[in-house]
C-alpha cells in the first residue's frame, strides 16, 4: 500500500525536488553576477527528472545515513546533493572580469523556474486532496 502511495506521489515529488534544487543554482548564478571568473551554472531539468525517476537507489557518491544529524560528507560542485550533473551555461555575451552570468537570462529562468515549482505545489496538493476524497468515501 505504501509503495502504490509512493509511487503515486513519486513524480510530482521528484520535479519539485529538482525545481528547489535549480532554484537554489540560479539564485547564486544571481548573486555571483558581480564576482569575477564566475561560471554560471544551471542542469538539464528534463534529463535530470528522467534519472531521478529510473534511480532506485541512492546515487553514486552518496552516503546512506540513518539520521538526519548525519553529516553528509564533502560534496562535489559539479553534483547536486541527489546525484544531478551540473552543467555552465554557454556564454551569450562574455565579460572582461570572465564572469558569465548574464542577469536577463538568470531573471528569466529565476521566475519560469518559480512559477512550475508553484503549479508542482498545486498538482501534489491536487492529488493529496484526491487521496483524501477516495480515503474518507468522495465526500
Amino acid at each position: 500500500m505504501i509503495g502504490k502511495l509512493d509511487d503515486y506521489l513519486r513524480f510530482n515529488e521528484a520535479a519539485l525536488s529538482l525545481r528547489s534544487q535549480r532554484q537554489q543554482l540560479l539564485a547564486s548564478n544571481i548573486a555571483n553576477a558581480d564576482t569575477p571568473n564566475f561560471k554560471a551554472r544551471d542542469i538539464d531539468f528534463a534529463s535530470a527528472l528522467q534519472a531521478s525517476l529510473a534511480r532506485t537507489a541512492p546515487p553514486a557518491g552518496q552516503l546512506a545515513a540513518t539520521s538526519p544529524a548525519h553529516l553528509a560528507g564533502v560534496q562535489n560542485g559539479d553534483l547536486l546533493p541527489d546525484g544531478t550533473q551540473v552543467q555552465y551555461r554557454n556564454v551569450a555575451q562574455g565579460a572582461v572580469d570572465g564572469n558569465t552570468v548574464d542577469m536577463d537570462v538568470e531573471r528569466n529562468q529565476f521566475a519560469d523556474n518559480a512559477v512550475r515549482y508553484e503549479a508542482g505545489i498545486t498538482m501534489i496538493n491536487h492529488q493529496i486532496r484526491s487521496l483524501m476524497a477516495a480515503i474518507q468515501g468522495g465526500q
